[in-house]
C-alpha cells in the first residue's frame, strides 16, 4: 500500500503533468492538484507538507516562482511548476490565500512549552516580521497554525543553509536560535489561531 505523501505527489505530478486536451492549465484547472496533497481546504494532513490557507499571496507567489526556477528543491512542485506563467503563478497564488486559516493544533496543550515558545519567538524577533499573532504579511508567511513537523524541519532547513530564501533574512534570524530551542517555536506557533 503506497503511503499517503507517496499517494499525494503521485496525484500531483499526474495532475501537472497531463494537461487537460493537450492545453496548458489555468491556475483554477490546476487548484484541485494542489489541494491533493495541501489539503482540500488548504490544511494538509500530510507529513512535512505545508498548510496554504490564508498564507499570503505574495509569499506563495514568490515560492511558486523558486519551484518553477528550481531555487527550491522538491522534486513534485519542481515538476508541478514547470512551464507555468508568471501571471498564473499570481493567479494561484491568490486563489490559494482565499482558502481558510488552517486550524491551530487542538489537543490539550503543555502550558510549560507554549510560554518557553512565546519567550522565544519575542527574544528572536518572530513576530516583527510574521506579526504578533503570526499571520504574516506581504512576501512573509503565515506560520500561525501551520503543521508542527513541517515547521519543524523548514526552521532546521533555514539553520543548517539547506533551504534557500529569496533574501538571507530566515538564516540569518536562525542563527542565534540553538537547536534544542527549535521545537518549542515550531509548538508554539502550530498552536496559534
Amino acid at each position: 500500500m503506497l503511503s499517503k505523501s507517496l499517494f499525494c505527489g503521485g496525484v500531483a505530478l499526474v495532475w501537472c503533468a497531463f494537461p487537460q486536451a493537450g492545453r496548458a492549465q489555468t491556475p483554477e484547472e490546476r487548484l484541485p492538484g494542489c489541494l491533493a496533497c495541501h489539503g482540500e481546504h488548504g490544511t494538509s494532513t500530510t507529513p512535512e507538507v505545508p498548510s496554504l490557507g490564508r498564507q499570503m499571496a505574495a509569499f506563495m507567489e514568490i515560492q511558486l516562482y523558486l519551484y518553477r526556477e528550481r531555487m527550491n528543491r522538491s522534486d513534485i512542485m519542481n515538476q508541478a511548476m514547470t512551464g507555468v506563467r508568471n501571471e498564473d503563478l499570481r493567479v494561484l497564488a491568490e486563489l490559494l490565500s482565499r482558502l481558510p486559516p488552517p486550524p491551530a493544533a487542538n489537543e490539550t496543550v503543555d502550558a510549560a512549552r507554549m510560554e518557553r515558545g512565546l519567550a522565544l519567538a519575542r527574544r528572536h524577533r518572530c513576530n516583527v516580521c510574521h506579526n504578533a499573532d503570526l499571520s504574516g504579511q506581504a512576501n512573509v508567511p503565515r506560520i500561525a497554525g501551520q503543521r508542527e513537523d513541517y515547521l519543524l524541519k523548514v526552521l532546521r532547513e533555514y539553520k543548517n543553509g539547506t533551504r534557500p530564501g529569496y533574501d538571507a533574512s530566515m538564516a540569518e534570524a536562525l542563527q542565534p536560535v540553538k537547536e534544542e530551542d527549535i521545537p518549542d517555536l515550531a509548538y508554539f506557533a502550530a498552536r496559534q489561531p
